[in-house]
């Protein structure tokens, strides 16, 4: 494995830190599930044990209005929730730097964080500054300026792949190092790409040209492959020639390359036999049934289909396999959640049924459906050295399409 500069190796006595941490957890202004804080909560204290000053940056939600480009900065894209969480968590007080403003004029907080008087800082949203995103000038005056707050930078943000200007290039003026969570991530995910067999993967989506290339590698990689969502129904609709509503032509389109794969390897994707149909997008009694997809003749029209039946989880070829697998890999909601459920249960429940095997999770959607619909198993799973869950789950599936996580740009500039 390649060397990565570690956050371990390194004086931080006096050191302002700056941390890309991927605090993303709120939605409406509260915490929906504070695992991704937990998890990074290693790095946060031994940097405050080894007499460092952290400041503590994350992205939250979506603030850019896709339409007019304007940023919305309000409570509900806020970091005072997470800021809220930490003190009380960690018993330290951390303080958010320009309050509700965007301006990198000379702030009160940082005068305090020098003086003691504070433990830590914590920016507002990056994605609340025009550079965060941009590609060009703008991103790196934006880096440049965040650079002038600290002496080093620390990426504990595995989750957030993308090459911004807080996950990218501030490595360029500061000297960058690897957090616990970063390095921890890096190494289960070797459990992924080099894995114990018999590996099943099991990945639900609702766009089939954004998962074609993790499905693909998937395919040839793994053992067994489970498809589920939107995804599935295309597949479906491209390989049986039915209709299901709100499948649209270029998902049929994309799923037809993948089902001519596919058949090279007849004996690897496991297709779940029975699916459910609904007239609406709510469970309303009378208004969904269950079809065996052996049972659809060509040119069936379907409404929406919406989850697959847990009875599928109950056939006894896919139970087997199940049973007998080494690795596991999910990302996949079966379902469309809230009102379609019981796929996603059935999935995790059988999961769980094998202890022998290793257990990866990824994806903040798949983590909140297994504790929401199971939350005896999926807390004894944080327990349980044989699970773990990633922060990020599109992270993971990029390093599955590449095959390697030293592909990913922000760990290659941190590298570097």
């Amino acid at each position: 494995m390649k060397e990565i500069p570690s956050i371990q190796n390194i004086d931080l006595i006096g050191k302002k830190v700056l941390i890309r941490v991927d605090h993303n957890v709120v939605k409406k202004g509260k915490i929906i599930d504070p695992y991704r804080i937990e998890a990074s909560l290693a790095t946060i204290k031994l940097i405050l044990e080894k007499g460092g000053k952290p400041i503590l940056m994350s992205h939250v939600g979506r603030p850019k209005d896709k339409k007019t480009g304007e940023i919305i900065r309000d409570a509900k894209t806020s970091v005072e929730p997470i800021v809220e969480y930490l003190n009380i968590k960690l018993q330290k007080k951390f303080k958010i730097a320009f309050e509700n403003t965007v301006d990198f004029s000379k702030n009160s907080v940082f005068a305090e964080l020098e003086n003691n008087s504070i433990d830590g800082v914590y920016l507002p949203n990056t994605r609340w500054f025009d550079g965060e995103e941009d590609k060009g000038a703008e991103a790196e005056r934006f880096a440049e300026k965040l650079a002038q707050f600290a002496d080093i930078f620390v990426n504990d943000a595995f989750g957030s792949w993308q090459p911004h200007a807080t996950t990218y290039l501030i490595t360029k003026y500061l000297p960058s190092y690897a957090g616990l969570l970063m390095l921890k991530e890096i190494e289960n995910l070797k459990k992924v790409l080099e894995p114990k067999r018999p590996f099943v993967a099991i990945v639900a989506g609702s766009k089939f040209d954004t998962k074609i290339g993790p499905l693909t590698a998937l395919l040839q990689a793994a053992d067994y492959l489970v498809i589920g969502g939107v995804i599935y129904n295309a597949y479906l609709c491209a390989k049986y020639g039915i209709k299901i509503k709100g499948v649209g032509d270029d998902d049929i389109q994309a799923a037809q390359s993948f089902v001519e794969l596919a058949a090279q390897y007849p004996e690897k994707l496991i297709e779940l036999p029975v699916i459910v149909e609904s007239d609406l997008l709510e469970e309303t009694e009378g208004n969904f049934r269950s079809h065996n997809i052996h049972d659809l003749a060509l040119g069936t029209e379907l409404n929406f289909v919406l989850d697959v039946d847990p009875v599928s989880f109950a056939d006894e070829k896919i139970k087997s396999i199940f049973k007998n697998a080494s690795t596991f890999f999910t990302n996949a909601v079966m379902g469309f959640t809230p009102n379609f459920a019981e796929g996603s249960k059935a999935l995790y429940a059988l999961i769980s049924e094998n202890t022998k095997a290793e257990k990866l999770f990824g994806g903040g959607d798949t983590l909140q459906e297994f504790k929401t619909l199971l939350p005896t198993v999926y807390n004894d799973a944080l327990e349980d050295n044989k699970y773990y869950f990633f922060t990020g789950g599109g992270t993971i599936l990029k390093a599955i399409k590449e095959g390697t996580p030293f592909g990913l740009e922000p760990l290659k500039a941190m590298i570097k």
